[in-house]
């Protein structure tokens, strides 16, 4: 019987059919796992990014908030501006060339450019192409007009800043510009190309005038873009399609944007015309301060700037760099971010600290021959009368602006007191108004000219007594600007107190205590009203272009040399003098016996003197102030009348 030949069995091969089924088995487990991960486990995550990859949030752009000026007056809102746009897709093949021909006539566009934006576009025939933007009433009307030859040529309406004034007060508002990658880093809720404040308060509060944009919910295609239109009112809709023709619906509930905080200031813009006017052909600074709270009434700087301009043109950045480079520059507001030396101004703060100080009384005289002499010998430093005025106290010297007196005044107090007091007064220091881009200016000292000097020899870096002699009538090194000087007169008046100024009226009054006895404050008071002089015939003050009879008021008046008079010797008459080197004028001046209280300081850059060229226009400045107040009241019981008639 022939046996049958069992097969030969491989060694081994039920242990690897056992490590293949363990294998498979893994894998199973492994795919079932991650099936429950997927479809269990992260099913909403998954949802959502579905969701994500079918629509899309549209933001609905927030308006800016409104500026506010005293009394209400509204300074910066929004207008609708009206965009013309051409979306190619609503108009047949054959007729978009004739319609950019049309619109060049209507619009006085370059319609041989607007056709080849619409070939560009070719394969996104429903894209919005911009034809002009921000036209005119009378431009919007000739569309609407002809709209039955031009299909899908639509307005579009937007929000657009509007500087209601102009020029004035352009440099405190500021103007808007695009949003750099810097800020786009730094601040939440911006978008590439968002407009933004750049300068003055409008960059200042940015973080309250933006607002908080909404958004729109639209269905999304993966190379369309949801295209917006608006209605009459600059209310955002979606069109039917995107840019590819896909037809749009809106998924959910639109968020409605929230339009910026309005901002309420304490600036009076009538003023501020007035200021800006008086002005207007000069280089120069106006400050004017509510002296018992540093309200801010008017800050005005010539030249000056029409914000407005950047809004409707745009500003590059090479246009930018043309105006910041030209001189006058007309960026910079004179008032705050430029100083000069305050010039015989100082005297009223070096009679202050000297009293306070203990150095002189009222009493106290020193001898004026018209020159100065460290010790009898040596330079000599002169008085602007140069036959001297003889035996001079403090009140006199003030109101003369006797300049050897506070020659001796200054080297009997020193630098360093003469420091510590210009710190407490705010000369030389910043005031911390409101506004971007201060500058705290210098008073010179010891350590100062050692760190300045520091690679000069030792000789030069030495404090000399010179150098004291110069700072005493607001000359050498020292430099202030125009608003820290109003600071200075507005603490005289209000009881020695130093004030914050401040345009927001939200900020309110920052006040120190008491700096200055009263005292002191009755002494410099009498030697600064002495300067503006009395209703009487024959005042003698320095400031007596500025007294306005029947009203109590004080000042100083300055001339800040540029160059050492003996360079002016060679000239015959003044006005010989080329302009950049005359001295410039300045004046302060505060009213006591009216209400509100006002601190006002003038600056004309290359003036001469602030006895002619500062105080007429500060006198200018009072009176059309108080005639304004006067008006105003005279008005509200008309008006309360009138509306309790209703």
């Amino acid at each position: 019987m022939l046996s049958r030949k069992e097969p030969k069995r491989y060694e081994g091969v039920e242990k690897r059919v056992q490590w293949v089924a363990l294998a498979l088995a893994v894998a199973f487990a492994w795919l079932l796992q991650q099936f429950w991960q997927l479809q269990i486990e992260r099913l909403h995550e998954f949802q959502e990014m579905a969701e994500t990859n079918r629509v899309r949030n549209e933001r609905l752009k927030s308006d800016r908030g409104v500026i506010y000026g005293r009394h209400d007056v509204i300074l910066a809102d929004n207008r609708a501006s009206t965009d013309i746009v051409f979306v190619p897709g609503e108009a047949l093949l054959e007729k978009r060339r004739e319609i950019c021909m049309t619109l060049e006539e209507l619009l006085n566009v370059n319609g041989e450019a607007l056709y080849a934006e619409v070939e560009k576009n070719k394969r996104a025939p429903f894209t919005q192409i911009t034809v002009k933007r921000d036209v005119s009433r009378r431009d919007a009307v000739r569309i609407e007009e002809m709209r039955y030859k031009l299909d899908g040529v639509f307005a579009v309406v937007h929000p657009q800043r509007r500087y209601i004034y102009g020029e004035t007060a352009g440099q405190i508002l500021g103007y808007m510009g695009e949003i750099s990658q810097d800020e786009l880093d730094r601040w939440r809720g911006y978008h590439l190309g968002d407009l933004v404040g750049k300068m003055g308060l409008e960059r200042m509060y940015e973080h309250l005038l933006h607002g908080e944009d909404g958004y729109a919910v639209v269905t999304k295609y993966a190379w369309g873009r949801p295209q917006f239109l608006t209605d009459r009112r600059g209310v955002p809709r979606i069109a039917a399609r995107d840019s590819h023709g896909h037809l749009l619906t809106e998924e959910a509930p639109r968020k409605e944007p929230n339009p910026g905080q309005p901002l309420y200031l304490t600036l009076d813009i009538d003023l501020q015309r007035e200021a800006e006017r008086l002005l207007r052909g000069q280089v120069g600074a106006i400050t004017v301060l509510e002296a018992e709270t540093g309200a801010v009434l008017a800050i005005a700087s010539s030249p000056g700037y029409d914000p407005s301009v950047f809004v409707t043109r745009g500003l590059s950045h090479e246009r930018l760099k043309l105006l910041e480079a030209a001189r006058p520059n007309p960026m910079r507001n004179r008032c705050y971010v430029e100083h000069y030396p305050p010039g015989s101004v100082f005297k009223a703060l070096l009679a202050a600290a000297a009293l306070e100080e203990g150095v002189i009384d009222k009493n106290s005289t020193f001898f004026c021959p018209g020159f100065y002499q460290i010790d009898g010998k040596g330079r000599r430093w002169h008085c602007h009368k140069r036959s001297g005025h003889g035996h001079m106290s403090v009140v006199p010297a003030l109101a003369l602006s006797c300049d050897v007196f506070f020659y001796n005044v200054g080297r009997k107090l020193g630098i360093e007191r003469i420091h510590k007091w210009c710190d407490r007064l705010g000369l030389g220091v910043l005031t911390g108004i409101d506004l971007p881009g201060e500058i705290p200016g210098l008073i010179p000292n010891p350590e100062w000219k050692q760190q300045v000097m520091k690679d000069a020899p030792v000789w030069d870096r030495k404090w000399f007594e010179g150098d004291t002699v110069n700072v005493s009538i607001g000359q050498g090194s020292a430099a202030t600007t125009p608003l820290q000087n109003a600071v200075l007169i507005a603490s005289i008046m209000n009881g020695g107190r130093r004030v914050r100024p401040y345009l927001n009226r939200a900020i309110g009054p920052a006040l120190s205590e008491p700096l200055l006895s009263d005292e002191t404050l009755a002494v410099v008071t009498e030697g600064l009203y002495e300067c503006v002089g009395r209703d009487e015939p024959g005042a003698r003050g320095t400031g007596r272009r500025a007294h306005i009879p029947g009203m109590t008021i004080i000042g100083k008046t300055g001339s800040a040399q540029i160059m050492a008079l003996e360079h002016h010797k060679k000239y015959e008459t003044e006005e010989d003098i080329p302009y950049a080197f005359r001295d410039h004028a300045w004046f302060i001046a505060g009213v006591l016996d009216r209400e509100p209280r006002i601190a006002v300081s003038v600056l004309i850059e290359h003036g001469h003197h602030g006895s002619t060229a500062a105080a007429p226009v500060a006198k200018e400045i009072i009176e059309f102030f108080y005639a304004q107040e006067a008006a105003r009241e005279e008005q509200a019981p008309v008006t309360l009348a009138r509306q309790g008639g209703r």
